[in-house]
């Protein structure tokens, strides 16, 4: 039997007797903006969006031209729809207002539309994360407010994988299921359900390099994984695109690793539409998160581009984590 992500989306809600079929056409603006994006990635080198869009974002970071594309075709099929009144991306400074102060928004979206695009240009598996969070109070008059919440907040959160295949791996806080775009009929399709990340892998994903610059504590847990403490030597893989690291993590098992270090003393993911969603997806899983010191859900945000160090796995290897931490 055949299940698309919008029947697996409608009928989740329909379990809820005030369901309207409002979040079913709110989620669709993300996979229609995300075949998008597919599309023109798989043809990047023939279209000319490969290479530098010529500007710098809000994060410091030289802009791609497909970042750009992304960027403006998730804010298009967003905004079309009503239920949402906020939405905040990592190219855009500020927060986007689109309908806050009307009674049919009750949703904020955020996103980062492709992560891992320093890998664009030399046809590395990259994708786009998201989380939606429901508005905070009838009352609020802050755009920021409806953005600026935990991540145990989030209503709903996933991130589509632009790699051999297209993934999109979503969870609404009752398990976590993948669905895999077939191109030939232009839908996401149930492939895997209620994905559990295996509780012990052999697996660390890390970039090595930074090792001199990182606290003593994540020095100490690589050094465990190396030496089988935990039962078995684990080995490194690493692409360099969080979605891509996170997906094999989710599938195979073991831990993905980004520590702080003295170029980057509070991280360099962002908490909101970076770690926020995957750890989400993580904790739905049977695994948990980390900032090093508390789970990455716990953290009030203050900022929309807010950094933060992110450790994420199955549970062995975040319990030995903790140990490192506590040992100090």
């Amino acid at each position: 039997m055949i299940t698309t992500f919008e029947q697996h989306v409608s009928c989740d809600q329909a379990r809820f007797p005030d369901a309207t079929g409002e979040f079913t056409w709110l989620v669709s603006g993300i996979t229609l903006a995300t075949k998008m994006i597919e599309s023109q990635v798989r043809r990047a080198g023939l279209t000319g969006l490969l290479g530098s869009f010529g500007a710098v974002n809000v994060q410091g970071e030289i802009q791609q031209k497909l970042d750009v594309y992304a960027n403006e075709a998730l804010i298009h099929c967003l905004s079309l729809r009503e239920s949402i009144g906020i939405i905040a991306s990592e190219e855009n400074e500020r927060v986007i207002t689109l309908r806050h102060d009307s009674p049919n928004a009750k949703y904020a979206i955020v996103f980062d539309p492709l992560d891992g695009s320093s890998n664009i240009d030399v046809a590395v598996t990259i994708g786009t994360t998201f989380a939606i969070f429901r508005r905070p109070d009838a009352r609020a008059a802050d755009p920021l407010d409806w953005v600026l919440q935990p991540g145990r907040q989030q209503v709903a959160a996933g991130y589509v994988v632009y790699g051999s295949s297209t993934v999109l791996v979503y969870s609404a806080g009752r398990g976590v299921h993948a669905f895999t775009l077939d191109p030939q009929i232009g839908s996401y399709l149930l492939t895997h359900e209620n994905l559990r990340i295996p509780e012990q892998g052999k697996y660390y994903s890390i970039n090595e390099s930074y090792c001199d610059r990182w606290p003593e504590t994540y020095v100490s847990y690589l050094r465990r994984l190396k030496s089988g403490e935990l039962g078995r030597r684990y080995s490194s893989r690493f692409i360099g695109s969080m979605v891509a690291d996170f997906h094999r993590t989710l599938l195979r098992g073991g831990v993905f690793i980004y520590p702080p270090n003295t170029d980057y003393p509070e991280g360099r993911l962002r908490l909101l539409y970076e770690a926020n969603p995957v750890a989400f997806l993580a904790e739905q899983a049977g695994g948990s998160s980390s900032d090093g010191t508390r789970s990455i859900l716990d953290v009030q945000p203050t900022d929309i581009h807010q950094r933060t160090p992110l450790i994420v796995g199955g549970a062995i290897e975040m319990a030995e984590f903790e140990r490192c931490v506590r040992e100090g």
